[in-house]
């Protein structure tokens, strides 16, 4: 599913952006103080009120903005580029799956996906830091295509291993580029509306996307062409390729205000963390939470067709119905916060991710795991924002940008090494007890977070 690679745009981007900065210290910074206005976006009630207004009069909502040509260049490439991928990633595991493929390779391709990330983030950053990101970004939309279609056309465990590497590679590209473009084609007044409207919209062209997955297999059986499931599944998948790689013809006028450098470097860091009990309890922490979201969702799919046996269109609407909840989850996040503080509101959302965990251990029925499925997702999107937002409120603001790549560097290398173990796990051990397992973690991040002293929690609350 989509979620498992961060779900949207904007999702994908700060993670990258955030790596982006172990290596290039200024980009950190303006990665940061973007992915907070990112945050605000989604968790500030004035925001939520703003997006209301949008759907009283979306005309006079886009003109006030005044977001300019540039900026929707950028759009547009940016929605080719997330709609095609947001259709890869949901449906490249299920064709993993009709190829017979088990969830130990399932979780050692995923894993090298994400080690493939990890690995190219700290050179293309340099590349960045030299050339600025616009190269950066057009080779992006080239490599990942490309790798994207080898990768459904050479199926061997080794060559898929190989290739999953290099589309890692490329697809980190993207979250190194997103945020500075953004930020280098808006005002400090518009941004937040900028990331929030690029949010919104791949949120529901991942929908969407999946939607048309799930229904194309019974459009082309009423037309009488009788393809097997997996030949169907790798045309889409070479489709959704394509429409990735016609953003490049955006990406190519892009005006040159995008094309930011950066210098500086990462001196801070270990300042803060060695002095800063917050931030030596929080980066461990997340860490944690990374691995145990990692475990679960680079296998959603292929636990709703192997665990349940859901067919394709029943998956599609599942996979609509996560986006959904997800968006309402993150509009609920700011009055929860808000009522109970940000350190106990994050460890509720922890604690509810294990119960919900619990309860799908123990359920054998269809619909009652599909709704457990989905308040998993609802939960586990509530907690990254509150987590990241405690990270840089007890950071010092000169710190921020080099302790955010540090963090989210951390949490990249556990997910590589959740997903490959949980694939393993998943395949001796089976979904139930896996499930049990991963919710004990959450319960133990829930505990320690309600550990933290209220007095070094609370101060964003």
């Amino acid at each position: 599913m989509a979620v498992q690679h961060g779900g949207t745009t904007a999702g994908r981007a700060g993670v990258g952006a955030a790596l982006h900065g172990s290596g290039v210290g200024d980009a950190a910074a303006e990665a940061v103080r973007a992915g907070r206005s990112l945050m605000e976006a989604v968790l500030s009630v004035d925001e939520v009120l703003e997006q209301v207004s949008f759907w009283r009069s979306p005309a006079r909502w886009f003109r006030s903005q005044q977001l300019g040509s540039g900026f929707w260049t950028f759009f547009w490439a940016a929605f080719f580029f997330d709609a095609g991928f947001a259709v890869y990633f949901f449906l490249f595991n299920l064709y993993l799956v009709d190829l017979g493929m088990g969830e130990r390779a399932i979780g050692l391709i995923n894993g090298a996906v994400t080690f493939g990330s990890v690995c190219g983030t700290l050179p293309a950053g340099l590349l960045a830091r030299r050339f600025g990101v616009r190269p950066v970004m057009l080779t992006c939309f080239v490599a990942a295509p490309i790798a994207g279609v080898l990768r459904v056309l050479w199926m061997q465990l080794p060559a898929q291993l190989a290739l999953a590497f290099l589309g890692g590679l490329a697809m980190c590209l993207w979250g190194i580029c997103f945020l500075p473009v953004v930020s280098g084609l808006t005002t400090e007044g518009n941004r937040a509306s900028a990331f929030s409207l690029i949010f919104s919209v791949s949120i529901g062209t991942g929908a969407l996307g999946s939607m048309l997955c799930g229904y194309l297999p019974r459009l082309l059986h009423a037309m009488g062409m009788a393809q097997q499931p997996a030949e169907i599944k790798r045309g889409i998948l070479i489709a959704a390729s394509v429409l990735a790689f016609a953003g490049l013809a955006f990406a190519l006028r892009v005006p040159a205000a995008a094309n930011r450098s950066a210098d500086g470097g990462m001196s801070g860091w270990w300042r803060s963390f060695r002095r800063n009990v917050l931030i030596r309890r929080l980066i461990p922490l997340m860490a944690l939470w990374s691995a145990v979201i990692a475990a679960f969702t680079s296998f959603g799919s292929v636990y709703l067709a192997r665990g349940l046996h859901l067919p394709l269109a029943r998956i599609a609407i599942v996979f609509a119905a996560s986006q959904i909840v997800q968006l309402i989850a993150g509009l609920m996040t700011a009055p929860l916060f808000r009522a109970v503080g940000l350190r106990k509101g994050v460890a509720a959302t922890q604690v509810a991710v294990a119960v919900l965990l619990t309860l799908l251990a123990s359920v054998r029925q269809a619909d009652a795991a599909t709704l457990l499925f989905l308040g998993i997702s609802a939960a586990q999107w509530m907690s990254s924002p509150g987590l990241y937002n405690l990270l840089m409120s007890g950071t010092p603001e000169e710190d921020r940008g080099a302790v955010a790549a540090l963090a989210m560097f951390c949490n990249a290398l556990v997910t590589t090494v959740a997903t490959m173990l949980a694939g393993a796990g998943f395949a001796s051990l089976g979904y139930p007890l896996m499930f049990f397992i991963l919710a004990c973690a959450a319960t133990l991040a829930g505990s320690v977070m309600l550990r933290l002293r209220a007095s070094q929690a609370e101060g964003v609350a």
